[in-house]
């Protein structure tokens, strides 16, 4: 099960709204929605969990590009909502680069090696995209330090994360209210 809110920062405090992710493709997408919901331009978090699995933070202030942090690339993987968060750039990946396609040299031809070499550099494509996704945390675990939280904190957050997040910046009522 998952929970998704937006928390936006405004001159009053933090506000709180569920969101349903549902119509969200791509890091952009969820930017846009959060942008959506402060027309100040001041900070949103979206908040993700899936129970005890994993969480995910994203930070957007105004126009900058998003700031992430995600509890467990591996666990976020494989969910259609952590799959939005796991940019290539988030994994240290070039953007574009399609681990799958370089592992499938199937002639041996394409940059004038012998398929004896390919075989072996098919291998360690193979053995790359499985370690595309690392087990632990990925992304910026200082994106909300500012706001109360450390890294340290963040990194050692488990069960109802998003509860704790909102707790510590003093958010904690306004999001039980979207819960």
């Amino acid at each position: 099960m998952y929970f998704a809110a937006l928390l936006a920062r405004t001159e009053d405090g933090w506000e709180a709204s569920d969101t349903e992710l549902d119509d969200v493709e791509t890091l952009s997408d969820l930017a846009d929605l959060a942008r959506e919901a402060s027309p100040d331009e001041d900070t949103v978090l979206v908040l993700i969990e899936q129970e005890d699995a994993w969480f995910g933070v994203v930070r957007v202030d105004g126009e900058e590009d998003p700031r992430i942090y995600v509890s467990d690339a591996a666990a976020a993987a494989r969910s259609s909502y952590g799959e939005i968060l796991l940019t290539d750039e988030l994994l240290g990946r070039d953007p574009g680069d399609d681990d799958d396609l370089d592992a499938l040299d199937l002639d041996g031809t394409e940059d004038g090696e012998s398929d004896d070499e390919d075989g072996a550099e098919g291998g360690d494509g193979a053995a790359g995209a499985a370690e595309a996704v690392p087990h632990g945390p990925v992304g910026d675990a200082e994106v909300l330090d500012d706001l109360g939280v450390s890294e340290k904190e963040l990194r050692s957050m488990s069960g109802d994360a998003v509860g704790e997040i909102a707790e510590a910046l003093g958010a904690s009522d306004v999001l039980e209210t979207v819960r």
